[in-house]
């Protein structure tokens, strides 16, 4: 079995252009307003940064930076120890 070569039916096939007006430049909401700290009390803020199914959304799809999302990460949790933020979405039935 020979490495590296390919035959017609192993073939990858283009992927279509993406269209360039649907592609968003993220950027990091806490840099453009001046945050220096994130805080757990701040209920508001942190919902929007947490999924329907009550998961942290990961910093690739926020666009926040390292620094802040590890910020917003100790501040949900320590949101979620306080019963200010729910733990799971089971609970809203």
């Amino acid at each position: 079995m020979a490495f590296g070569k390919m035959n017609k039916k192993t073939d990858f096939k283009k992927k279509p252009a993406q269209n360039p007006l649907f592609k968003r430049k993220r950027y990091c909401r806490f840099t453009v307003g001046g945050v220096e700290q994130i805080d757990y009390k701040d209920v508001e803020t942190l919902k929007d940064f947490i999924g329907e199914n009550a998961k942290i959304t990961p910093a690739r799809l926020t666009g926040t930076k390292a620094l802040y999302q590890r910020q917003l990460d100790t501040a949900i949790k320590r949101a979620r120890f306080l019963a200010l933020l729910p733990f799971s979405d089971q609970h809203k039935k």
